[in-house]
């Protein structure tokens, strides 16, 4: 029972510790999306996304870089975007630039594992939207794409947003649309992010090695170039499973993953596992509610597809040039979280930030302001709330019971 305690009171300081010391990052990252959710708006996006043709594909993967989102905001902003005219492999390079070309995703990977994997989710994001390009032109889905389009109807008379940037960003009231947004953002994330950090906390203070070496083979060798090509195969399979079973978004996921990577798994499973947050269950649902069964269907055929082969040649990439990243020992359970460093200093100003923008949109009359179309998640939203607060509690009591132990 005193192991049993102690162990409680280990994940709770892993936990807490880790989301301090991405808390800066978190805020960055969010406050620049809000910033072009505001002031770079899904109107003028879609004049330039109607083909699918290089240009159009190339604008939807740069307007999905810029209007970076959690996945199910992602979804849903990239069904507008379908329905109001925009081609199909447009908006599949949006929606897979948006949730994998992200700046704040980059940072808290280089805050959690190594500059090899912020390489390889910057260069995977663009291998998954061309290789889901070349699945779409190789099993030419035009009539059910039709299908759907007739399913979505017009989306003729809705809101448009003529106000100019540039004369937006000058206005007290631009900057309190960034604050709404802002706090739009957290209240899509804070629940995923919540149980995610509580999920590692208690995989690194409970689970064994032996847990790893018997779910992703071969992870008990010395270095992932002694892995063979089906134990690699394996692991890129592996790690989408392990996504879908936590069910949660790739932020809350990057702790997970360099658990992964922390105990033996390969570079490729732990990308693979990083770029699973659009093959899981609820996004399936989403898409199923959306488009319907089939399309969902086909959706995940072509992004898991993909994903198979954008971690494949990103792993086998990195080797041909002896760049795979080495694990250096230690681990997250063994890092010095609470420090009087540079993110502590960088917690305080985004902190302070933070709330700045928040207080504006408080204060701030404003016109109808218009973030992201969020689907109804139903059931799904009510199990993350109700993990979250679960969550919350298993913190404080590990928490009280470090301090008194």
């Amino acid at each position: 029972m005193q192991s049993f305690l102690e162990k409680w009171a280990e994940a709770a300081y892993i936990t807490t510790g880790l989301f301090w010391m991405a808390l800066w990052a978190f805020a960055l990252g969010y406050l620049v999306s809000s910033m072009i959710q505001v002031f770079v708006t899904q109107e003028r996006m879609q004049k330039l996304m109607g083909k699918d043709n290089l240009k159009s594909i190339s604008l939807g993967t740069f307007f999905g870089f810029i209007s970076s989102s959690c996945s199910f905001a992602a979804l849903a902003t990239t069904k507008s975007l379908f329905k109001k005219g925009s081609g199909f492999i447009s908006s599949m390079a949006f929606l897979l630039a948006s949730t994998n070309l992200v700046v704040e995703l980059g940072i808290i990977i280089a805050l959690f594992l190594s500059w090899q994997f912020v390489v390889g989710e910057y260069i995977g994001g663009v291998l998954l939207i061309l290789i889901s390009w070349g699945f779409i032109k190789l099993t030419k889905p035009q009539k059910l794409i039709e299908k759907v389009r007739n399913r979505l109807g017009s989306a003729s008379g809705e809101h448009q947003h003529k106000t100019s940037w540039k004369k937006e960003i000058k206005t007290r009231e631009g900057w309190a649309k960034v604050g709404m947004q802002y706090h739009m953002e957290w209240d899509m994330v804070w629940k995923d992010v919540s149980v995610g950090f509580t999920i590692a906390g208690i995989i690194a203070a409970f689970v064994p090695a032996s847990f790893f070496e018997t779910l992703f083979i071969g992870t008990g060798q010395s270095s992932q170039a002694d892995l063979s090509f089906l134990q690699i195969l394996q692991h890129t399979v592996i790690g989408p499973v392990a996504a879908f079973f936590t069910f949660i978004g790739s932020m809350g996921n990057i702790p997970l993953a360099a658990l992964l990577f922390e105990n033996g798994v390969s570079f490729a499973g732990v990308m693979a596992f990083i770029f699973s947050d659009l093959v899981v269950f609820p996004v399936l649902r989403i898409h199923a509610r959306y488009y319907g069964w089939r399309m969902s269907l086909y959706i995940l055929l072509m992004l898991f597809t993909a994903l198979v082969g954008t971690t494949l040649l990103l792993h086998y990439g990195l080797l041909s040039f002896d760049l795979l990243p080495e694990r250096k020992g230690g681990g997250i359970s063994q890092m010095q979280y609470f420090q009087i460093d540079y993110g502590f200093f960088l917690n305080i100003v985004f902190l302070a930030l933070s709330a700045y923008v928040i207080y504006l949109s408080r204060s701030t009359k404003m016109s109808g302001h218009h973030g992201h179309e969020m689907p109804d998640k139903g059931w799904l939203e009510t199990i993350l709330r109700y993990a979250a607060w679960i969550s919350y509690l298993w913190l404080a009591v590990g928490l009280f019971l470090r301090f008194i132990l």
